[in-house]
């Protein structure tokens, strides 16, 4: 893929944002949800700068002490750590793209140090109570869900492939490889990957399917989306935020906490695996991980049962 043209030194900060954009979409395939994500941060970031040191300033004459005191504003606007911690981030890796090419002598931003962030492990659901949900489906009398087979899909494919939300509604049928009983996923950056496919998510996407396709017959529409929406609108894909309340409001009526998101299933996945014997490296690359540090995150062992390891393992346990 060709690089894209170089911004005129004389370029506004705005400019300079629109063409670091550019190269995240089309030269390192950055998903949808980071454009936005990173747009939204160094927009905001830029609208300080301006009101602060004026709309003619170029990248260099930002210092460090000015990031922090942005950094600063975010907290007095009720804004988390971790929120500024993500800002700080997209500034950073925006001001290393503006040294690469010149814009800058140095990374200033590095020169920030990142808030620090709580320390607290992911709350999951447990085994017996997460196994309870996805039996749930197989209950007529149960109208928790808008559409029970397509429900129960999306709760197998959260939980037991340990699928992201955004992998999850991109996926197409052709994406399903019944023969090697395996899915292939499209994680970040276009990574692809495949994930097994269990015996309980086959079941119920074959279930789904059957339905699927008569309610595209009926509306006389079709659509190469695994998961489609109610309405089947545009086209038929169903959307990460309607996923988000669907399993919201599932988790919920089934008795699990209210802060159950998508991701909360994709930490039972990881956690679950651990805690029935499988080894890290392994987890790491079912969930699609660059760096073993990130699925350590992903995974919560009680102290007894880290005890329970170390006695039953370690030779000098003994």
């Amino acid at each position: 893929m060709s690089a894209q043209p170089l911004p005129a030194p004389t370029s506004t900060l705005n400019e300079l944002v629109t063409a670091y954009l550019a190269v995240l979409a089309n030269e390192r395939g950055s998903s949808p949800h980071t454009l936005r994500a990173y747009e939204r941060e160094l927009r905001a970031f830029v609208a300080y700068i301006v009101a602060e040191q004026g709309a003619d300033t170029r990248p260099a004459a930002i210092e460090h002490t000015r990031i922090r005191t942005y950094l600063g504003s975010l907290y007095e606007r009720g804004l988390s750590k971790a929120s500024a911690a993500r800002a700080l981030a997209s500034i950073r890796s925006w001001f290393r793209w503006l040294a690469r090419f010149g814009h800058v002598d140095q990374n200033v931003a590095s020169l920030v140090s990142t808030p620090k962030l709580p320390k607290h492990l992911p709350r999951v659901p447990s085994i017996e109570q997460m196994n309870r949900v996805v039996d749930s489906f197989n209950d007529p009398k149960d109208a928790a869900a808008s559409w029970p087979a397509r429900d129960s899909v999306i709760f197998e494919l959260l939980y037991g492939c340990g699928i992201r939300n955004a992998e999850l509604t991109g996926l197409n049928l052709a994406d399903i490889h019944w023969a090697n009983e395996a899915i292939l996923v499209r994680g970040k950056g276009q990574k692809q990957r495949y994930v097994p496919l269990g015996d309980a998510a086959a079941q119920a996407i074959r279930t789904y399917l059957a339905e699927r396709q008569s309610r595209l017959a009926a509306a006389q529409r079709s659509s190469n989306a695994l998961l489609l929406n109610l309405h089947l609108r545009s086209d038929g894909r169903l959307s990460t935020r309607s996923v988000a309340r669907i399993v919201k409001r599932i988790a919920v009526q089934r008795g699990l906490s209210s802060d159950v998101h998508p991701h909360t299933l994709r930490h039972a996945f990881g956690t679950h695996l651990l805690e029935e014997g499988a080894d890290l490296r392994s987890i790491q690359e079912l969930l699609g991980h660059e760096r073993l540090s990130t699925t350590q995150r992903y995974t919560q062992l009680t102290a007894a049962q880290l005890t329970q390891v170390y006695d039953r393992t370690h030779p000098r346990a003994k």
